[in-house]
């Protein structure tokens, strides 16, 4: 399974929970079947290139994203995607995932995303 976390810096599983999924600058992956960590650079158009961060996700074949918190329509077009979201992390990458793996992340849900994001998709 590949796993997701927005991340605040350059990436990594020592590296901060990003605060804002869409505007993150970089995506740490982790696969649990192979311990790998991958780092992808966003350069969705919220970073000023083009497409959503939801389709950078899906062609890098994520399963799970994990974030500190995300808007409705970023949530929605992970769905779209068949990316599981879960939210409420904090920490590094590295305590997120720990944090999923040992169920203490709740799915995501559209009531309650980022009320200021309502509009952005961030």
């Amino acid at each position: 399974m590949r796993i997701c976390v927005p991340t605040a810096e350059k990436g990594g599983l020592d590296d901060r929970v990003g605060e804002h999924f869409g505007r993150s600058p970089t995506y740490t992956i982790y696969d649990t079947d192979t311990g790998q960590v991958e780092v992808l650079s966003n350069v969705s158009k919220h970073m000023g290139g083009k497409g959503h961060p939801a389709e950078l996700l899906a062609r890098a074949k994520v399963d799970v994203v994990i974030c500190s918190g995300i808007g409705h329509r970023a949530l929605m077009r992970l769905k779209e995607h068949g990316i599981q979201v879960y939210s409420g992390a904090f920490g590094t990458a590295r305590d997120a995932i720990q944090a999923w793996q040992t169920g203490r992340l709740s799915p995501a849900r559209a009531e309650d995303t980022c009320a200021h994001h309502q509009s952005t998709g961030h």
